[in-house]
């Protein structure tokens, strides 16, 4: 990895790490800090050329975010780790987990989509059409090929095959918003072809986490609990 990924640490207790999502930072996820720090050892990161991690010299990709975040939890010696995700840090938390299941208890994916035919056409098309701006001005300016590279992980990204869903065999909290830009056939699509997953939907756009937070909050806290109360009940059986 040729940069180091920002990070903020709030907290004690299993490590619960925060994926923003495109053209964000880890500031995004302030309610879900403040809330999940009392019980989680809370890590936000920054992706990379996003917030205060650089741009680096490699590949402006979803795969290669992931690759960052298998070499962040080796550097700093995370075995193993709660995951939340937003928008494209869903994208990322998933493909994450399809490459290194050994690496996630649970997995929150909040917005992801599998490719950009999971948005909806009219966002889609919106988007697409800022790309080709970005584009053409990328010549022109610092500021113009930064909004094409972020643009075009939205318009070219991610591709994720549905079949390797099924490699994701760790307890999943597929959340939306009822008014999310992520079509609803593909959330359930997501939902449907992993192998131990939970959709809920909730009042809201593809911002609930941080304009529906208490909702969301209680959402995600409940699906991690039962889980993890599931597993206690299980190891004690065994």
């Amino acid at each position: 990895m040729d940069v180091q990924l920002h990070y903020v640490v709030r907290g004690n207790g299993e490590p619960l790490i925060l994926l923003h999502g495109n053209g964000e930072d880890g500031t995004y996820f302030s309610h879900q800090i403040a809330f999940f720090q009392k019980t989680y050892r809370v890590i936000a990161v920054d992706t990379r050329g996003h917030g205060k991690t650089p741009r680096g010299e490699e590949p402006f990709t979803i795969s290669q975010f992931a690759d960052d975040l298998y070499v962040f939890m080796k550097e700093h010696e995370i075995r193993r780790a709660d995951m939340l995700g937003f928008s494209d840090g869903a994208n990322i938390a998933l493909l994450f987990t399809i490459r290194h299941p050994e690496r996630v208890n649970r997995l929150i994916l909040n917005g992801a989509n599998l490719n950009p035919g999971g948005l909806k056409t009219s966002v889609r098309f919106s988007l697409m059409k800022e790309y080709r701006a970005a584009r053409a001005a990328a010549d022109e300016s610092e500021a113009a090929n930064r909004k094409m590279e972020l643009l075009r992980l939205m318009v070219k990204e991610p591709n994720i095959p549905v079949n390797e869903l099924k490699e994701v065999r760790v307890p999943t909290l597929v959340i939306v918003g009822e008014d999310d830009m992520i079509k609803k056939s593909h959330s359930r699509k997501i939902y449907k072809k992993l192998p131990a997953a939970k959709l809920v939907t909730i009042p809201g756009n593809h911002f609930i986490a941080n304009e529906n937070y208490d909702l969301f909050n209680l959402e995600v806290v409940n699906f991690l609990e039962e889980n993890r109360k599931t597993e206690n009940r299980k190891k004690g059986a065994s």
